[in-house]
């Protein structure tokens, strides 16, 4: 298991990188450049547009093309957009512009690499092994979102908030480094060489609306992006003008609530062993959610306590769930198909967190800031009801590949 170690330690690192950065793009916002609440939340719609603009033809290239090639291009572009940030910032020419443009290139280039990566994954490993690959990343991940914050806050404290995005530039180099490092090869599918991008598209779009099962999910994830992602585009406002929390204590809060995910996902293969992947799905979605209400509670030391209960718990939750969903994707989808099905529920549910940053934004300048976070934490318990009115309800596990023989 070399290739997955490399893939691991590269992707864990980036990982970090891109959590400081989650913390440090928003800082320079609203530290440096005094941006308002809208515009703080049109810089996290801008990182994730691109999954409407362009993951539909994004799924089909993927499917077209060999995969670790395609990862390092994105992570090689990540890498040069990023590091244009600093730069600006210490020649003193840096806009809010260039930071949107920024987020909105590094998305794109984002999309391309979370397609192929999901489709890679599975050819490096197995499918025997799956879960225990998805786990380590997604607790890799979980780790990285508890230092992330903590490691913003303390390079904006010490030099600036720009730095944490210094960290993502390097952490890029890494990821690309460990990916040349691969030995593995793939060969590439010459099947679909001759179709249109158009009817490729197509085929993931029709798999995905005739599927009970990926249309739920699909719908579902949707719905609760766009909750999460109102809640989540203005929390360091929330956080710095509303509990007076400094750059230090934003990013301790932010590590602190981010442990719940590493919990999340050391607790998934539990949950799926001792209550089935479809049923100890729904558990921790129906565990997670109404954790968010915590979230827009109190003020100064209490606020702080509870919205870092609040986090803790929807991690706990939401990585748990993720890891059993990500793994039945994977599993269930045809791999010639990967891709294209990936792209086609990624564009929904991804597409959806444009839309909620907006959302944020706009309406934590119109009802305010704490209005707005208690109407996305309701948002967020609502969009459960998907889940409980669908077919995956009396399920125990999900079901087996499609096309395996086996009977659901």
């Amino acid at each position: 298991m070399r290739d997955f170690r490399l893939l691991w330690a590269g992707e864990t690192t980036s990982m970090l990188g891109s959590s400081v950065a989650s913390v440090a793009l928003p800082l320079v916002a609203v530290v440096t450049l005094h941006a308002s609440t809208f515009t703080v939340g049109l810089l996290t719609a801008a990182a994730w547009l691109p999954w409407l603009l362009a993951g539909l033809p994004a799924g089909a290239w993927v499917d077209r093309s060999r995969k670790r090639p395609m990862m390092q291009v994105c992570n090689t572009v990540s890498m040069a957009v990023f590091a244009s940030v600093p730069i600006a910032a210490w020649l003193g020419a840096l806009t809010m512009t260039h930071l949107l443009v920024a987020a909105t290139v590094g998305g794109v280039a984002r999309v391309f690499f979370t397609l192929a990566y999901r489709a890679y994954l599975p050819t490096l490993v197995g499918g025997e092994r799956l879960l225990e690959a998805n786990t380590r990343l997604q607790g890799s991940e979980s780790a990285a979102q508890i230092a992330g914050p903590g490691l913003a806050g303390l390079l904006a404290q010490a030099f600036g908030a720009v730095s944490g995005v210094l960290a993502d530039v390097v952490s890029f180099g890494v990821a690309v480094l460990c990916l040349r490092a691969v030995r593995a090869r793939e060969t590439r599918r010459v099947d679909t060489a001759d179709r249109r991008l158009l009817a490729e598209i197509r085929d993931g779009l029709r798999f995905v609306v005739h599927d009970p099962y990926l249309r739920t999910l699909t719908t579902f994830s949707a719905m609760s992006n766009i909750a999460l992602m109102g809640f989540k585009s203005i929390q360091v406002v929330y956080l710095a003008r509303h509990l007076g929390a400094g750059p230090g204590q934003i990013g301790v809060v932010l590590a602190l609530a981010g442990a719940g995910g590493l919990f999340g996902a050391t607790l998934a293969g539990r949950v799926a062993s001792r209550f089935g992947t479809a049923r100890g799905f729904l558990l921790c979605e129906m565990f997670a959610a109404p954790m968010t209400l915590l979230g827009p509670i109190g003020g100064g030391a209490t606020g702080l306590a509870l919205f870092t209960a609040a986090g803790f718990g929807t991690g706990v939750g939401f990585v748990a769930s993720n890891v059993l969903t990500g793994t039945f994707r994977q599993q269930y989808c045809p791999a010639g198909l990967f891709g294209r099905v990936t792209a086609s529920t990624s564009a929904l549910n991804y597409g959806a967190i444009p839309l909620g940053g907006l959302l944020g934004g706009v309406l934590g300048e119109t009802i305010g800031v704490r209005e707005t976070l208690w109407l996305m934490a309701a948002a967020q318990v609502l969009s459960v009801a998907v889940l409980l009115f669908g077919p995956i309800r009396p399920l125990r596990d999900f079901p087996p590949p499609r096309g395996s023989g086996v009977p659901a």
